[in-house]
């Protein structure tokens, strides 16, 4: 049986400017010359969380089932979206997580490579809303749309809450949606 996503309330764009308000940026972390955005403000505010859960979803209300979130701070936003759209959550873990993975993707980060895993728990071409929380390079979320093909569900959209534009992960997993463009 599938769940259709229900419709959301329009966002409004100063509680988007307030949401954005309270990511802090952390310069030099985790190294030297890295300005980290931290959502941990953001996700604390129970406002400001909604306001992006909406805007994470609006584009894509209606076209989904299900929501994948990309461990760690992909599975927060993806609970928000999750209960804000009537959906179910669909975790996407690194491996050795699962009890019962049906699907693994390995794939390279600037700094080594890393492996995710998803159960194959889902209806057979459940519409799936794959979301995270930054798009840097785009090596997790393509990993995480490979990962949704492999195991015979339907892309419904891509989105993220903040990409760093600078890093150009767009060319490497398609099209996505983010609601903070840095």
């Amino acid at each position: 049986m599938r769940v259709r996503s229900r419709n959301l309330d329009p966002v409004n764009p100063d509680a988007l400017a307030r949401a954005e308000s309270l990511i802090a940026t952390i310069p030099d972390f985790p190294e030297p010359g890295i300005l980290f955005r931290d959502v941990s403000p953001l996700l604390a505010d129970a406002a400001g969380l909604r306001t992006i859960a909406m805007a994470m979803a609006e584009p894509f209300v209606g076209s989904f089932d299900v929501v994948a979130g990309v461990e760690a701070r992909g599975f927060l936003l993806a609970g928000a979206i999750a209960i804000a759209s009537g959906t179910g959550l669909a975790p996407i873990r690194k491996a050795g997580k699962l009890p019962r993975p049906a699907g693994v993707v390995s794939y390279d980060l600037e700094y080594g490579s890393a492996t995710i895993e998803m159960s194959g728990d889902l209806a057979a071409g459940a519409r799936v809303l794959l979301v995270d929380d930054v798009l840097a390079t785009g090596g997790t979320l393509r990993a995480g749309q490979q990962l949704l093909e492999q195991l015979g569900y339907t892309l419904a959209g891509t989105s993220v809450l903040m990409e760093l534009s600078a890093l150009q992960g767009r060319e490497v997993c398609g099209p996505v949606h983010s609601v903070f463009t840095v």
